[in-house]
């Protein structure tokens, strides 16, 4: 049976005992006793209106638990709402600080990002001032390219002009030298028979040597009266070969000094054997010039001392052929 509330569990208890006092007294009486059953009928009635009213308030009251539980239910889903809450906080609070931490890394990476940009820019600026340098170096370049190949024209024509004018050179000077071997032959040929027989002077391949003692006196440079007449009978057959000589053959009359090997004492006129050759060429050229009137430009007089010996060795005999003056046509 349901649980009453307390009216109506008096009001129960007061019908039981009316009915009990009822039977009690009134046993025999069948008036009061339908009478009790119609109280009775209408207290069942009131019963069963007690009954849904009950009911009414067990539903009410069930109700009022499932709101409570409801209740308890939500207080509990806001007690575990509130913790989610404060752990959401905490989360949020967790997520705002790398919020903000990522903030500023970007805020950084943006100034990076600026920073590299403005480099960016002055290397941009510093390629495109290299590549407008590039540009007018190509241009220069190709002009320079262009000059060197009118260049490199104009040497291969110097040069093809050079070889051939170095040709023609040769080839004159080949031609000279035919006509001046041909003049040296004649030169040679009457020098030969002008001197045919003569003591002290020999011809030695393309050159003509007079023998010291035969020009000069012993240590001295200056020429004897035999050198003399030795020297005048040489530049007279040279007058008559050279007027036959063209202009264009550059000839000259070399004439070469030499000593023997015996050093000088170094007291008298000459320090040594270089100078004594020197001088003793050059009096024979000064002489030509002075006395024969032979011209200066086709002569020249070189000394060598004693490093140019034809004979070896120390005897009289070979040191009197290597004192000697030699006479030369040849080319300047």
């Amino acid at each position: 049976m349901p649980n009453l509330s307390l009216p109506s569990a008096l009001l129960i208890a007061a019908a039981e005992a009316e009915i009990t006092e009822a039977e009690a007294t009134r046993l025999a009486d069948a008036a009061a006793l339908a009478a009790l059953r119609d109280r009775l009928a209408g207290a069942d009635t009131e019963l069963t209106a007690m009954t849904l009213a009950l009911e009414a308030e067990r539903k009410r009251a069930e109700e009022t638990l499932t709101l409570l539980a409801g209740a308890r239910a939500v207080a509990e889903t806001a007690d575990e709402t509130e913790t989610a809450l404060a752990a959401a906080e905490t989360a949020l609070l967790a997520e705002q600080e790398k919020t903000l931490a990522a903030a500023r890394e970007v805020e950084l990476l943006n100034q990076q990002i600026a920073a590299l940009r403005s480099q960016l820019g002055s290397l941009q600026q510093v390629l495109d001032e290299a590549q407008a340098r590039d540009a007018a170096a190509q241009v220069q370049l190709e002009s320079l390219g262009s000059e060197l190949n009118t260049a490199l024209a104009q040497v291969a024509s110097e040069q093809r002009r050079r070889a051939e004018l170095e040709a023609a050179e040769a080839a004159r000077l080949e031609a000279e030298n035919r006509d001046l071997a041909r003049f040296r032959s004649e030169f040679f040929g009457e020098l030969s028979t002008l001197l045919a027989g003569r003591e002290g002077v020999r011809v030695v391949g393309d050159r003509f040597v007079f023998s010291s003692e035969v020009l000069f006196n012993p240590g001295s440079a200056d020429l004897a009266p035999e050198g003399r007449a030795q020297i005048a009978g040489v530049v007279r057959t040279l007058d008559e070969v050279r007027q036959k000589i063209p202009a264009e053959i550059d000839w000259i009359i070399r004439v070469d000094g030499h000593t023997d090997n015996v050093p000088l004492s170094g007291g008298g006129a000459f320090a040594d054997n270089w100078e004594l050759s020197q001088a003793r060429a050059l009096s024979v050229v000064r002489f030509m010039q002075d006395e024969l009137g032979f011209p200066p430009d086709r002569m020249a007089a070189t000394g060598f001392g004693e490093y140019r010996p034809v004979a070896a060795g120390d005897t009289p005999e070979v040191r009197a052929l290597n004192r000697r003056i030699e006479l030369k046509l040849t080319e300047r």
